[in-house]
């Protein structure tokens, strides 16, 4: 329990951090987000005031800083200037759909990856395993923006199997029934949800490959082969299960560029998510939604990383002694 306090402490202060580091940056860059319409000669000084005040803009960065925690404290995440509505409300609205892209996108790649890394592993030095670490290895050192371009290109225009963006076609009726809207939301994520899996599964497979050959020279695997288990319980309980570890570890070290990448994926599909949220947010100098939104991606980082911790724990019981261990790697 101590180290699980000890944890959340840890992950507290680093949302902290990240707030304020951001909150500072963001008033630090040149221009507002009433930039462009203060410039306007027929506006008096006292009216620019007065808008500038009503916003929160007003004042030094310590002065708008301590507003914005007396706000945060009551929960309030401030007003975006950009979409016109609080900043908790556009959150609201775009982290289900980021969620959904970036959940569905973990689950298959880290199922696919993990297959993928354990039949390289069981075939060591063969075709199967020289193959798929070629085709992983080209995954790696494919952008992200240039497979979110081609994968609509080939969806959308060669193809015409898939919805060129959005998240759900605006033309259905009204009364469709939820299998018909099932159906349309599942075709407008699967070109976004792929890249993400293409993206992801190169590296899972490759780490688990490698934690899998680790495991399989550790002297407790060699002495459960040398009492005659039989190859197959000593490659899936002995060796697997411990493996994963790694690859759960970097699934919850991997969220940050997670929610890095699907700022490029869902500008290029028009999905209409946190990462888009943010990067037009940035564009607009909307301070107030820029912060919430790097607030709120770093709490799901913090929770992530958590959960990962656990899990791996969980998974190798070296990684317990008198309990869990926050932080500890594997042995």
């Amino acid at each position: 329990m101590h180290a699980l306090i000890q944890r959340i402490w840890h992950g507290f202060v680093v949302i902290a951090l990240v707030a304020t580091a951001t909150f500072v940056l963001v008033r630090l860059a040149p221009g507002d987000p009433f930039a462009a319409a203060l410039e306007n000669a027929r506006l008096t000084p006292a009216l620019r005031e007065q808008w500038r005040a009503a916003y929160g803009l007003d004042g030094s960065i310590g002065t708008q800083f301590a507003h914005w925690i007396a706000s945060l404290a009551r929960g309030d995440l401030g007003f975006s200037t950009s979409t016109n509505q609080p900043v908790s409300r556009a959150i609201a609205a775009a982290l289900p759909n980021t969620l959904l892209l970036i959940g569905t996108s973990i689950v298959i790649a880290f199922m696919l990856g993990i297959w993928l890394g354990a039949v390289q592993a069981a075939g060591r030095g063969g075709i199967v395993d020289r193959c798929i670490g070629a085709i992983t290895l080209i995954g790696n050192a494919v952008p992200d923006f240039w497979l979110a371009l081609v994968m609509l290109l080939a969806g959308s225009y060669w193809l015409r199997l898939f919805p060129v963006g959005g998240v759900a076609d605006l033309l259905l009726p009204l009364g469709a029934s939820w299998p018909v809207l099932l159906l349309d939301r599942a075709r407008h994520l699967v070109l976004p949800v792929l890249t993400m899996v293409i993206l992801l599964v190169a590296p899972i497979a490759r780490l688990q490959r490698t934690a899998l050959l680790d495991r399989l020279g550790a002297e407790w695997v060699r002495t459960a082969t040398a009492k005659g288990v039989a190859r197959r319980t000593v490659f899936r309980r002995h060796a697997w299960r411990t493996a994963l570890g790694p690859v759960v570890t970097m699934g919850g070290i991997a969220l940050p560029s997670l929610f890095g990448g699907a700022v490029f994926i869902e500008r290029v599909f028009a999905w209409p998510g946190m990462g888009r949220l943010a990067a037009e947010a940035v564009a607009a100098r909307d301070y107030h939604l820029v912060v919430g939104c790097v607030l709120v991606g770093t709490v799901m980082v913090v929770i992530g990383s958590m959960l990962a911790d656990h899990v791996s724990a969980w998974l190798d019981p070296r990684l317990t002694q008198d309990g869990f261990e926050p932080g500890r790697g594997l042995a």
